[in-house]
């Protein structure tokens, strides 16, 4: 019996190694890997850049105090100022300490300037935004918040689509919105560009914060660095975790100067946040997610997408629907996934479950055709069993 706290239904099946899309199992059976720790590994597994950057690093320094300065995050953070937005980055190690971060920045920014009233948050129901007690509160999801009481204030929810409903929550006390631009856990279920064109105008019109939850679509998993950016809005803070270390625990907050500005020391800290190794990590991966891997994410995904549409029209019954931005990709099935995903592990696919009936395919950004027709063929295969 293992020792581990049984908090994961996990499956009977192990590896012992991996090298780009594909795992190898403890028992030597190969598998296409198109979970990659769920939109973690976005170089793959093994990747040789990122080997060479941490054993490089890990022969001069794995980790020093936030209380000294970190060359490799000062490095790091520079890179993503220049890339996006921002004006100004804190480093996590997760993104549910991301996201957490991100609540306390807009609840911060708002007392550093004379409104420490304004301090709720609004979010769509059932979203996902991480484990800790403040962020499962933030999903307002009853099956995540059940015996985690009491209720942690502070977040105010409406339904996906529900525009009108989100109007009327805003209020004196309101901080700001914060929303993933596509929901992960939740379906794989994309915020259209209007939709976040007209959050963005709504928080300008009613001075409040839009925070806008890239943990698991950005960092080039949508074909474009930021998911964001195909609305072109320009957001005021944004967490992010999972692609930015390839592997290794790394996340961050994101922030324009204005809000940047009420983070004085003090305010917020993390013992292994911006350690040297995951920046060096860090920085490896950032050199990657260039123009020409962006490239390949959206030639992969217009091809994949694609073939997939075509088997939800040849097996229409089986397949509600082809979601999904980039390499974040959903297949929405009638009825309950278990089976299916099952059954495509049979055939050494391995894929992971989100609501509504949602299969989530996530190959690693440098994904290549031939195992895209790898998948479509596993995929295809059982359909064809289960239709």
């Amino acid at each position: 019996m293992s020792a581990l706290a049984q908090n994961y239904k996990r499956k009977n099946l192990s590896f012992s190694s991996g090298k780009g899309s594909f795992l190898t199992s403890s028992n030597g059976k190969k598998y296409l890997d198109f979970v990659q720790g769920i939109a973690v590994n976005s170089l793959g597994h093994s990747n040789k850049n990122l080997i060479k950057a941490i054993n490089k690093q890990s022969k001069k320094l794995w980790h020093v105090s936030n209380a000294f300065k970190i060359p490799e995050g000062e490095k790091l953070a520079k890179k993503l100022v220049k890339k996006t937005f921002a004006d100004s980055v804190i480093f996590q190690n997760s993104g549910a300490e991301a996201t957490e971060a991100a609540i306390k920045i807009a609840r911060r920014y708002f007392f550093s300037i004379g409104k420490p009233h304004k301090t709720r948050i609004i979010c769509i129901k059932n979203s996902f935004h991480g484990r800790t007690l403040a962020a499962i509160h933030a999903s307002g999801s009853k099956k995540m918040t059940q015996g985690f009481g009491p209720k942690i204030p502070g977040f105010d929810h409406f339904k996906f689509g529900d525009h009108k409903k989100l109007k009327r929550l805003i209020n004196k006390n309101t901080a700001a919105i914060m929303i993933e631009t596509i929901m992960g856990e939740g379906g794989i279920k994309v915020i259209p560009v209007w939709c976040i064109k007209a959050i963005s105008d709504l928080c300008n019109k009613k001075g409040i914060l839009l925070i806008l939850d890239e943990v698991q679509c950005g960092i080039g998993r949508s074909g474009k660095f930021f998911a964001f950016e195909y609305a072109k809005v320009k957001p005021d803070i944004v967490p992010i975790a999972k692609g930015i270390g390839g592997g290794f625990p790394l996340g961050a907050v994101l922030m324009r100067k204005k809000v940047a500005k009420a983070m004085v020391p003090g305010t917020h800290g993390s013992t292994f946040g911006g350690n040297p190794l995951a920046m060096a990590v860090g920085n490896a991966v950032l050199d990657k997610i260039n123009k020409n891997l962006l490239t390949n994410v959206n030639k992969m995904s217009k091809y994949f997408i694609g073939n997939l549409n075509k088997l939800q029209k040849k097996y229409p019954k089986l397949i509600k629907e082809v979601r999904g931005v980039g390499l974040l990709i959903g297949l929405q099935l009638f009825t309950d996934q278990t089976i299916f995903i099952k059954k495509l592990m049979e055939n050494r696919l391995l894929t992971i479950r989100a609501a509504e009936n949602v299969i989530r395919i996530l190959p690693p950004l440098n994904v290549k055709k031939s195992e895209i027709d790898f998948a479509l063929k596993a995929i295809n295969k059982v359909c064809m069993e289960l239709e």
